[in-house]
């Protein structure tokens, strides 16, 4: 096994959100020119906004997205097979939700819909990779929860599973520019199937991992991704952060470097690796959870526990055996309540009620609850509700959505989930719930545009038949009727965002750059004391063209200010980074862009 100290090296990073150093147009004079790395080609290194002083100051949130863990795949939730002890503890001296989903009933567009809160009919990544539109890509209007958090001064990491491409630093896509100070794992889809790889991302640089080339096995990734996940919390234990923490576990290939208790179950070979495979996220949490306590900040960390879909049933597990679905119809791929109902769990002791809510949840919702939760203003053209009343001791009612979107185009079969689709997995599907009611239709093809009366719809009652098995569309047209109009409204082919946060554009002009910096306001409240500057190399001239102050930006406003830049004479490329403060509800955020110069 590689020692600990390779894999904690190295942790600089490069992203869209943080405080600069370095050259500062301050109201039409400069000020400090020094940029924040060696002039040249590299990118300098992300801006970091200063932490809060005092521990006590801010919450810290760690959220664990298990992939393709079903909703009945934990003791908490009805298992009965696989032993998950510390999760079902969590849920036990925490929040159990019992209708908690998934945004979609794969992994891309799940994982895109909870890290910007937006549904799958506005999100941006709607399909797998293997879909019509191929390997899918956040882009530079997508905001995370990591960008919200990194605003106010959290330490933000993604360890393990993106899922989103290219496979190359320094692009809109990559996590680094997504708010997460330090990334380390998979960035794309199809190389997250790989239990042993050759490789995993730190940051922009692949880290080789010659132990398993030529298909070996030696060195088991989940071990490397808890090792990292511990490491940031040793490392962050005195500041506030964000950890994502996103295993493979226990997607397929079931893979485990040991059956541990599950060796002597008369069960095929996958089914056992796959026990186990659930077993070890559980070992993981529960590490995790050691380490909070170990260092005094468990009472102010509050930790989330979900899944991206449904049960699978690849490379030869059988989800049945472990009742994957709990009372529920359906696997992953499913628009059915199995293929899009998770578990959650949400803990922090002394602060998170103890019990279960039957709050219709998805996880768009997790990015305005944690904004909410550490104070931080999030855009208000998102999906999500705020659930942050919910994890407040009292345990206070929170806002209901009217209605839940889902959206599937998948062109991946596999046998369970095409038989309980009647055959139709291959055909673009949706649904809705609104209240206890849920319509799911399918379309005569992939052609979203069909008309109406070519797809075929089905409506349950959620409340009486939570296995969905009698369908009531022909014996209420009306209600069915209306869902499918919603369905219709729920989806926009180019959902267009709001503006938030800082924007950088460079032109050429005589002698240099003009460059513009747009700092809008997408939150629902207004700002305050603004200003905006800009970093360059230290041997650039830069010159303001205006004021860099605003006293106020109102909700849907924006800032705007151009600077002159002169390059060195001997210069060829160097990056500028546009940061923009503010006050919001007396809280100071920031938010930065960055851009390459090149003469």
């Amino acid at each position: 096994m590689p020692s600990r100290r390779r894999f904690l090296a190295g942790t600089a990073a490069v992203g869209a959100t943080g405080a600069a150093a370095g050259c500062v147009a301050h109201e039409g004079r400069e000020v400090g020119a020094r940029e924040a790395a060696a002039p040249g080609t590299s990118r300098p290194s992300a801006p970091v906004v200063p932490a809060a002083r005092t521990p006590s100051q801010r919450l810290n949130f760690v959220v664990v997205l298990a992939d393709d863990l079903g909703y009945g795949e934990l003791g908490s939730y009805g298992q009965k097979l696989i032993d998950t002890p510390r999760l079902d503890a969590l849920a036990a001296e925490g929040l159990r939700f019992t209708d908690a989903y998934a945004a979609a009933p794969v992994c891309a567009p799940s994982r895109c819909s909870l890290l910007t809160g937006l549904h799958s009919g506005h999100a941006t990544v709607r399909e797998n990779p293997w879909g019509p539109g191929g390997q899918g890509a956040l882009t530079e209007r997508d905001f995370t929860f990591a960008e919200a958090l990194r605003a106010l001064g959290y330490r933000t990491a993604l360890i393990g599973k993106w899922g989103f491409g290219p496979e190359r630093p320094n692009q809109p896509s990559h996590p680094n520019s997504r708010g997460f100070d330090q990334f380390y794992g998979y960035l794309t889809h199809r190389h997250a199937h790989e239990y042993y790889p050759t490789y995993l991302w730190d940051n922009g640089e692949k880290q080789e991992i010659p132990e398993n080339r030529d298909g070996a096995r030696e060195v088991y990734a989940p071990d490397l991704i808890e090792e990292r996940a511990l490491g940031f919390v040793d490392t962050h234990k005195d500041q506030p952060f964000l950890l994502f923490l996103a295993p493979t576990l226990p997607h397929a290939p079931s893979l485990a470097p040991k059956p541990g208790a599950y060796a002597d179950e008369p069960w095929s070979r996958p089914d056992k690796a796959h026990a186990a495979q659930v077993s070890g996220l559980d070992g993981l949490v529960g590490s995790l959870v050691d380490r909070l306590r170990a260092h005094g900040i468990d009472r102010r960390t509050v930790v989330l526990v979900t899944s991206d879909n449904g049960p699978h049933e690849e490379g030869g597990t059988d989800p049945d055996l472990f009742d994957g679905n709990g009372p529920l119809r359906g696997y992953k791929r499913n628009l059915y309540e199995g293929g899009i109902r998770v578990p959650l769990i949400a803990w922090s002791p002394q602060r998170v009620p103890v019990g279960t809510t039957d709050r219709p949840t998805p996880l768009i919702d997790l990015l305005p609850t944690l904004a909410e939760l550490a104070g931080a203003p999030a855009p208000s053209d998102i999906d999500g509700l705020s659930a942050a009343p919910l994890l407040r001791a009292g345990g206070k009612e929170a806002a209901r959505h009217d209605h839940l979107y889902f959206y599937r185009n998948h062109s991946g079969v596999t046998p369970r989930a095409d038989r309980v689709d009647g055959g139709r997995t291959r055909r673009l599907a949706e649904a809705v719930r609104r209240g206890d009611h849920k319509a799911v239709r399918f379309a005569p093809g992939q052609d979203r545009e069909a008309p109406d009366d070519r797809w075929e719809v089905e409506l349950y009652d959620l409340a009486r038949d939570p296995g969905e098995r009698n369908d009531l569309a022909a014996a209420r047209p009306a209600e069915a009727d209306a869902l499918v109009r919603l369905m219709r409204s729920s989806w926009v082919d180019d959902y267009r965002r709001a503006p938030y946060g800082v924007t950088l554009e460079v032109a050429r002009a005589s002698g240099g750059f003009r460059v513009t910096a747009t700092f809008a306001n997408g939150s629902a409240r207004p700002w305050t004391a603004a200003r905006l500057a800009l970093a360059a190399p230290s041997s650039w001239r830069v010159r303001a063209l205006g004021t860099v102050t605003a006293d106020r930006i109102r909700p849907g406003g924006r800032f705007v200010v151009r600077w002159e830049v002169t390059p060195a004479a001997d210069a060829g490329q160097g990056w500028l980074t546009a940061r923009g403060t503010a006050t919001h509800a007396g809280v100071a955020v920031m938010y930065a862009a960055q851009a390459s110069a090149t003469r």
